[in-house]
């Protein structure tokens, strides 16, 4: 009888621990409730981008990527926005993709515009611009030639031999 109590007490206390590890990684990750307003945009390219991706205006987190689908009358990728509540953002933003770092994940980057009408709940962003491939422009950087043909040379200022 006494074993079971102690089995009893042992698993209790396993549970209460798991409890507050599950509590502390819910309220440091960031993922509470996606409260506030939602927004859309369109972008021609979304790599690296995902649901629960970063959305920062001035480098400060203002609200995360809720969805991702393609409309298809044009190919776009359309992604939802939540934002928080007490960021108004003027309707003429623009957002970009944008990269941490060269190995760094990808967020969307609010630029404000300057119009006195804020986006409102269900609005879309119409001024975007996708991520870029950075490993093409590096393999486009490393394997392009110069093109150039031997005529357009520039001299090295000395006179032609004649």
């Amino acid at each position: 009888m006494q074993s079971n109590l102690v089995e009893t007490l042992i698993g209790a206390i396993v549970v209460v621990i798991a409890g507050v590890f599950l509590f502390y990684g819910y309220s440091s990750s960031g993922m509470r409730s996606t409260a506030g307003y939602h927004v859309k945009a369109e972008f021609d390219r979304v790599d690296g981008l995902a649901n629960g991706s970063d959305v920062r205006l001035s480098g400060i987190k203002i609200g995360t990527v809720v969805g991702q689908k393609i409309d298809p009358s044009n190919y776009q990728a359309v992604v939802m926005l939540s934002l928080a509540p007490d960021v108004k953002i003027p309707d003429d933003s623009s957002a970009k993709i944008t990269s941490e770092g060269l190995l760094g994940s990808n967020y969307i980057s609010v630029t404000p515009g300057g119009s006195p009408d804020y986006l409102k709940d269900g609005s879309e962003i119409q001024f975007t611009q996708g991520s870029v491939d950075l490993m093409g422009l590096i393999s486009q950087a490393i394997f392009s030639t110069t093109g150039g043909k031997e005529g357009d040379k520039k001299s090295s200022g000395a006179a032609p031999a004649k």
